[in-house]
């Protein structure tokens, strides 16, 4: 039988997924879980606690179902189907969008900050590793900053997750121009040499290798 503080822990994360930042309160996520609401303030001290810790929990659980598959991922078309894969799921089950709440409400309470941004990062570690593989051997790996594509990446992720609820059409738009940027990427890979040398060049002259900010930021 679950203990307290787990059962006020996964109240908290259904309370934020079924009604939103709107909807959570010591009550609402006391009554769910089937305990006094001073309970709450007893193991977490207050309920920007309890949230920051369930949605921590939530994405680290998630994280585990995930990370041999991320892990499999040998081409950014594979990386881009998972991703499209993990969007339905992720939908179904609600973790992503209860971080996606918490990103909206951590605009005017600071403290859930840190939450989010640990949230986010599980996501993001994820996704730089299968994306510093996938573009290790392409002709675009000395101009990518893989850290902030990956950065990039999670944070589109996750406002996806807001973005459908009010533009579904438009969040399928989305995704469809993600994948319509890996067809161009494997389409540079797969042209001869010359021109990829012409490319690599034009490259060179426009952006340099990564970003000029990158590499300052780098040498900071």
């Amino acid at each position: 039988m679950a203990d307290t503080r787990t059962k006020l822990l996964d109240a908290a994360l259904e309370t934020l997924k079924k009604q939103g930042m709107a909807g959570v309160s010591a009550r609402t996520i006391a009554t769910a879980a089937g305990v006094n609401q001073a309970l709450v303030f007893y193991h977490f001290g207050s309920v920007d606690q309890l949230l920051a810790a369930a949605v921590e929990r939530g994405c680290e659980q998630r994280m585990v179902l995930y990370r041999e598959r991320f892990a499999a991922v040998t081409t950014l078309r594979e990386l881009l189907d998972l991703g499209r894969a993990i969007h339905e799921e992720e939908r179904a089950e609600g973790s992503v969008a209860a971080l996606a709440q918490l990103l909206a409400g951590s605009q005017t309470d600071s403290k859930l900050a840190p939450a989010v941004v640990g949230g986010l990062n599980l996501w993001i570690g994820e996704v730089e590793q299968a994306l510093g593989r996938v573009l290790a051997t392409s002709p675009l790996a000395e101009f990518a900053d893989v850290s902030g594509l990956a950065k990039a990446t999670a944070a589109a992720f996750v406002g996806l997750e807001l973005y459908e609820g009010v533009d579904t059409d438009g969040a399928a738009q989305a995704l469809d121009a993600l994948e319509e940027l890996a067809v161009l990427v494997t389409a540079l890979e797969d042209m001869g040499p010359m021109v990829r040398r012409v490319v690599r060049a034009r490259l060179t002259r426009s952006i340099g290798p990564r970003s000029r900010s990158h590499r300052d930021r780098e040498s900071k």
